[in-house]
């Protein structure tokens, strides 16, 4: 893997803030003037939302966070101190804010980690591994959500939703058991099967980056034997935390501006939280702005009507904005503490 400092710290410029945030109230503004009927009240309902249920929605947020930073420390077998980890959390949201979905960020959560003292190969098991057990959540809680649910979890008013659902679960499902089986199972035959289909005339220019990431995953797979079963068990239960979290942080919300709901509410609420997760996940935004809100609107405008836009502007100011403002703001300082620190204290010792 190609760490390249100045391009990676390219990608988390605090400067990026600006295109997501801009794209963000486009649409806001897009749905303002292509509404007939809005009116200014419209937005000044984001005002009308509960306290309680607001103020729950921030800890379950926390509470996400704190199982994001468990899991790295546990995942690097606690190489990285509790501020590292920190650090690394913050940071790799931020890459996530300022970046396309689709995209992803693992050179950069790679960067991230090789920076906090943790070797490449490690480095590189870790990514992976972090995006397989995610990945994982997903691609078992989707049918669980269909098979218990329905068609319910789906908006009344399109049925585009349906096909996007189905081209982004179906491109998941397919990477995370092609990479779980490369990791867990047959490393060297994921590397032959690369190199095989690179060999054809239109794919051979991708052959060396195919030779180079076939033995990146066959590095990490032999990091990654041999954990114990509390490892698997503490990283799982850290990693099945951090998702139900939030996804409840949507329950919360709704719960603030709308009275009377139901269990079963609740959990149609939160599958369509988790369809709608999916389907930002191939959106070419950074951050999935614009997608997100858009599809928010289609999925919960049921639940939400008049408080619909209101609700998704606040959900984006939980959810999103954060990651943006203080990734900006801790990221100068992790750049002095990694370079130039460490730089000084090498050279105090030399």
């Amino acid at each position: 893997m190609n760490l390249d400092t100045r391009k990676i710290l390219k990608t988390l410029n605090p400067n990026k803030v600006w295109l997501p945030a801009a794209i963000s109230i486009g649409f806001v503004i897009f749905k303002v003037i292509s509404d007939d009927q809005f009116t200014p009240e419209r937005l000044r309902l984001i005002f009308d939302a509960r306290i309680w249920p607001v103020v729950m929605a921030f800890i379950v947020l926390l509470i996400k966070e704190a199982a994001y930073i468990y899991r790295i420390r546990t995942l690097t077998n606690e190489e990285l101190s509790w501020t590292s980890s920190i650090y690394v959390i913050i940071l790799w949201e931020f890459a996530s804010a300022v970046t396309p979905s689709v995209v992803g960020g693992t050179a950069v959560a790679v960067f991230i980690l090789v920076k906090e003292g943790i070797s490449l190969g490690k480095s590189l098991a870790y990514v992976m591994l972090t995006a397989i057990l995610d990945n994982l959540f997903f691609v078992l809680a989707a049918p669980l959500a269909l098979l218990f649910l329905g068609e319910d979890i789906f908006p009344e008013s399109t049925t585009g939703s349906h096909y996007i659902f189905i081209t982004s679960y179906s491109l998941i499902a397919i990477y995370t058991i092609i990479m779980s089986l490369a990791l867990f199972w047959k490393p060297r035959l994921f590397k032959w099967v690369l190199i095989k289909l690179t060999s054809i005339k239109w794919l051979r220019r991708w052959r060396y980056a195919a030779y180079q990431h076939g033995n990146e995953v066959m590095w990490a797979s032999s990091l990654i034997k041999g954990k114990p079963a509390g490892y698997w068990i503490r990283i799982s239960v850290a990693t099945i935390v951090a998702w139900v979290a939030r996804y409840s942080i949507l329950n919360f919300l709704v719960a603030a501006y709308t009275k009377g709901l139901s269990l079963y509410d609740h959990l149609i609420i939160f599958g369509k939280h988790l369809i709608l997760w999916i389907v930002m996940l191939i959106s070419p935004t950074p951050g999935s702005t614009g997608t997100a809100e858009h599809f928010f609107m289609k999925f919960f405008n049921e639940y939400l009507f008049e408080f619909t836009l209101g609700a998704a502007l606040l959900w984006r100011i939980i959810t999103f904005y954060p990651y943006l403002i203080v990734g900006a703001l801790a990221l100068p300082r992790w750049i002095a503490r990694v370079f130039f620190k460490k730089k000084k204290e090498d050279a105090l010792q030399s």
